[in-house]
C-alpha cells in the first residue's frame, strides 16, 4: 500500500512508519524537518518529504507529486500535534489557541482537502487522526487544547461523511496521552498510567484495514 504519514519525525510517526514499512508498504513520511529513512532490515520504503503543512499550496504540490508517482494513497495517518495549557481557565492565553488551531486543525484541513481525491481512488483507503479524552472532558486549564481536539474530531467526522459510498473511511483513535521509550528512559521513575504506547497506537492504526467502520471513535484508553 501507499501510506502517507504526517508528523512522521515524531515518536508516534516513527512507530507508524516502522509498522508499515515492516509490512512491506511504501510510506511517504511528511514533516517540517528531515526525517530518518527506512532501517536496512525493513522491507518497505520510507520516502520522507519536508513540507510545511500550514502552506496549503505546498500541500497541494505534495498531493500532485504523490498522484504522479503512485496514482492514489491507501492510507493517511495524520499525527501533527501539540499541547498548550495553563493552571486555570482565567490564565488561558489565546495565543495558545492560535498555536493549537494551526497545529491540530489547519494542518488537518489542508491535508484532507488536498488528498481527498487520492484517498477516494484507493480500493481500500483509510484515514486516521489521534484525538484525546480531553475533547470529551476538557479541564479548565486545557480549554484551548480540548476545544482544538474537539474541532479536529468534528472535521474528521465530516470527512468520513464525504467518504461514505466509497471504499475509504475516516476514523478517530482516542488516547489519554502517548508514551514512547524515550519518555520512559528520561523518567524511569514514572509509570505513565493510562498512556498508550506509540507501538500500540501503530498497531491500532494498522487494524483499521480490518474493518469497514467509518466515522467512529476508537477509544484506546479502555484497553
Amino acid at each position: 500500500m501507499i501510506i502517507l504519514v504526517t508528523g512522521a519525525s515524531g515518536p508516534a510517526g516513527q512507530a507508524v512508519v516502522r509498522r508499515f514499512t515492516g509490512e512491506g508498504h511504501t510510506v511517504v513520511g511528511v514533516s517540517r524537518s528531515a526525517g530518518p529513512g527506512t532501517p536496512a532490515e525493513q522491507p518497505g520504503k520510507h520516502d520522507h518529504r519536508q513540507v510545511d503543512l500550514l502552506d496549503f499550496d505546498a500541500v497541494k504540490v505534495l498531493a500532485a507529486a504523490v498522484e504522479a508517482e503512485h496514482g492514489r494513497v491507501d492510507g493517511i495517518v495524520h499525527l501533527v500535534g501539540g499541547w498548550r495549557g495553563s493552571k486555570t481557565f482565567a490564565e488561558t492565553g489565546l495565543e495558545d489557541w492560535d498555536t493549537l488551531h494551526d497545529l491540530l486543525i489547519r494542518t488537518l484541513q489542508h491535508v484532507t482537502l488536498a488528498f481527498e481525491p487520492l484517498l477516494k481512488a484507493s480500493e481500500r483507503g483509510r484515514f486516521a487522526i489521534v484525538s484525546a479524552k480531553a475533547a470529551e472532558r476538557p479541564t479548565q486549564g486545557g480549554a484551548a487544547y480540548g476545544a482544538a481536539k474537539a474541532a479536529s474530531e468534528a472535521w474528521t467526522l465530516a470527512f468520513a461523511d464525504a467518504l461514505e459510498g466509497t471504499a475509504s473511511t475516516a476514523n478517530i483513535l482516542v488516547v489519554k496521552a502517548l508514551v514512547d521509550e524515550g519518555m520512559r528512559a528520561a523518567s524511569p521513575e514514572k509509570k505513565f498510567p493510562g498512556f498508550t504506547d506509540v507501538d500500540r497506537l501503530a498497531e491500532a492504526i494498522a487494524g483499521l484495514w480490518d474493518t469497514d467502520a467509518n466515522g467512529t471513535r476508537v477509544d484506546l484508553t479502555r484497553e
